[in-house]
């Protein structure tokens, strides 16, 4: 899938045959469409539109945190992951090595974008804290609850984040 500005598929690569778009004058207003809201927007709408309060609808979502970088002493990495999931208990595994690491935790956020910009976050917000070493995201996955249990359920996806703690890989 390629994904291009407004405006700019039809000037690249395009020949202007059946089901181009047609080029747009300077000023012209783009008509946008949408996608069917969810079941859980339409009752955010519903409740709004009968002069409630908007309605904020909290989910679980599976984060998956890879970082990696320098080469760091195991037994420094293992401290300073435990002392992250002393300060938030809310983690629930950490596999670690020398130069890589993985966080495994379930965070509440109204969407994907407010969970993984949390999740974004973790590791350099508590950096210096909880003497974490100074590497990189190199991957990040957040999943809703339901396609977690599915993946569990079908015997793929990530392994039930047990036992729980900070353990070598």
């Amino acid at each position: 899938m390629r994904r291009v500005r407004p405006g700019v598929a039809a000037a690249r690569g395009s020949t202007g045959g059946a089901g181009s778009a047609a080029p747009r004058t300077s000023g012209e207003e783009r008509a946008l469409t949408s996608v069917a809201a969810g079941e859980r927007f339409r009752a955010q709408t519903v409740a709004e539109s009968k002069g409630g309060q908007p309605v904020e609808i909290a989910r679980l979502w599976h984060v998956t945190l890879s970082v990696s970088g320098e080469e760091a002493p195991v037994q420094e990495v293992r401290r300073a992951l435990e002392q992250l999931a002393h300060d938030h208990p809310f983690l629930l595994t950490s596999r670690y090595a020398g130069d890589h690491a993985e966080i495994r935790y379930w965070e509440e956020a109204r969407d994907l974008h407010d969970a993984a910009a949390v999740a974004l976050r973790l590791w350099g917000e508590h950096r210096q804290t909880a003497g974490l070493p100074p590497w990189e995201i190199v991957g990040l996955e957040v999943i809703d609850r339901q396609t977690y249990h599915q993946r569990i359920a079908e015997g793929y996806g990530p392994a039930p984040a047990t036992p729980v703690g900070v353990h070598p890989y």
